[in-house]
C-alpha cells in the first residue's frame, strides 16, 4: 500500500532527494568515503556548503550585505541567539502560537519585550489584526508559520521597525522580501531538509551591535567569519538541504511552490468546507498553507478515532493532529503531491459516505 506522509516535521522530503542523499551516503562523490563519515574541511564537501549558499540567495533573491549561515541548535536555540545579537534595549513580539510564545520567553532573558498582539486568549486560531508596532523597538519578531494551530502570515508585514522571522515552516514556500528583516532563520526539517540543520540569513551590519559579550558559539560573527564551519556542521543535513534546493530550482524557484501549496490547500480546505463531518479549526483567512488543521464537527466527535483508522488503513501518515487541538494535521510542504491530497479528501469522502 502507497504511504502518504502528512507528518508535521520532520517532513516529507522529494524522493529523489531522499534518493541522492542516500547514494552520497554509500559513497561521496565517489571519494570511498561515506557523506556521514568525510571531514567537513575536505575540499569535496566546501563545494556543497558554498552551492547550498548560493542557491538560498538566488531562489530567495537575497540582496547584497546577507550572510546565510548553516548551525546545528533548530529555531529553538535561535530563540536564544536572535535576542543575543539584535536586542539592544526594546523588542517587539508577535505571539501567534506556542513557538512565538517560546521565543519570547528567551528574549526577556536580554531586555524588554513588547508583546504587540496576541491571540491566546481564542487559542491562537487567527493572526492578530488591527496592531500597531512601536517604533522605539530594534525589531518586531514574527512567526509565520504556526505549524501547531494552522496559521499563516503569507506576506512581508508592513512596519516602520525592522523584521525578524521565524519561517522554520513555511521557508521557500514563497518569495520573501528579505530586505525588510535582519534575521531569517528556520529549523530545515519542517519544508527544506532532515533535521540537523538550521538555516539563518542575517543583515551583515547588524551584527557586533549588542551592548553585551557573547559567548563565541552564539555570536552569529562567529559563524559568518567562518562561513558555518567554526566547528563541525551537521554535513548530511546540509547536503540533503542542497539536493532539496536544487529540486526546487528545477522545479520553477519559489513561485511554483507557492502556486502549489496554493492548489494544494484549495484541494484539502474545499473538502473540509463541504464534508458534513469536518470543520476547521482557525478563522478562514489565515489558514496555513503548510499545516492544514480540522476537526470532527461536535455531532460527529466519536467519530475522530474512526475517521483515524480508516485514513490510515488507507496510507494516510501523521494526520493526526497536535495535542493542544487535537483532530487531525494534514502538512503539505513543498514536497506534498496532488496526488497525496486527492488520496486525503478521497478517505475524507469515503468515510462520509459510511455515517
Amino acid at each position: 500500500m502507497k504511504k502518504y506522509n502528512f507528518n508535521a516535521g520532520p517532513s516529507m522530503l522529494p524522493r529523489e532527494v531522499i534518493e541522492n542523499t542516500a547514494k552520497q551516503c554509500l559513497d561521496f562523490n565517489g571519494s570511498g568515503l561515506s557523506l556521514m563519515e568525510i571531514s567537513h574541511r575536505a575540499k569535496d564537501f566546501q563545494p556543497v556548503v558554498d552551492e547550498a549558499v548560493a542557491l538560498v540567495k538566488e531562489l530567495l533573491q537575497i540582496p547584497e550585505g546577507y550572510s546565510v549561515i548553516f548551525l546545528g541548535g533548530g529555531a529553538s536555540l535561535e530563540f536564544c541567539m536572535v535576542p543575543y545579537n539584535f536586542l539592544l534595549t526594546k523588542a517587539a513580539y508577535l505571539n501567534t502560537g506556542t513557538w512565538a510564545k517560546k521565543a519570547m520567553k528567551e528574549a526577556k532573558l536580554f531586555g524588554e519585550v513588547v508583546e504587540v498582539a496576541s491571540s491566546a486568549d481564542a487559542g491562537y486560531t487567527f493572526i492578530p489584526k488591527g496592531w500597531e508596532c512601536p517604533t522605539d523597538v530594534d525589531y518586531l519578531h514574527i512567526t509565520t508559520n504556526n505549524t501547531i494551530y494552522g496559521t499563516e502570515i503569507r506576506t512581508d508585514l508592513d512596519v516602520p521597525v525592522r523584521l525578524i522571522g521565524d519561517m522554520s515552516s513555511d521557508i521557500m514556500s514563497r518569495p520573501v522580501d528579505v530586505s525588510k528583516y535582519d534575521c531569517i532563520y528556520a529549523g530545515a526539517q519542517k519544508n527544506l531538509s532532515m533535521a540537523g540543520v538550521t538555516i539563518v540569513i542575517v543583515k551583515d551590519d547588524k551584527l557586533g551591535k549588542a551592548p553585551r559579550p557573547i559567548p563565541t558559539m552564539l555570536d552569529y560573527r562567529t559563524h559568518v567569519d567562518k562561513g558555518s564551519m567554526f566547528n563541525t556542521p551537521p554535513v548530511v543535513p546540509i547536503y540533503s538541504m542542497l539536493e532539496n534546493l536544487r529540486w526546487i530550482k528545477r522545479n520553477g524557484g519559489v513561485e511554483a511552490m507557492e502556486k502549489l501549496a496554493k492548489q494544494r490547500a484549495e484541494i484539502v480546505y474545499g473538502e473540509i468546507d463541504r464534508n458534513k463531518l469536518f470543520r476547521g479549526t482557525v478563522a478562514e483567512e489565515d489558514r496555513s498553507l503548510m499545516n492544514i488543521c480540522f476537526v470532527m464537527n461536535d455531532e460527529y466527535k466519536e467519530l475522530e478515532k474512526p475517521f483515524f483508522d480508516f485514513a490510515t488503513e488507507r496510507g494516510m501518515v501523521g494526520i493526526k493532529g497536535h495535542r493542544s487541538v487535537g483532530g487531525f494535521r494534514a502538512s503539505c510542504y513543498n514536497a506534498q503531491t496532488i496526488e497525496g491530497v486527492n488520496a486525503l479528501v478521497q478517505a475524507m469522502k469515503d468515510f462520509e459516505k459510511q455515517q
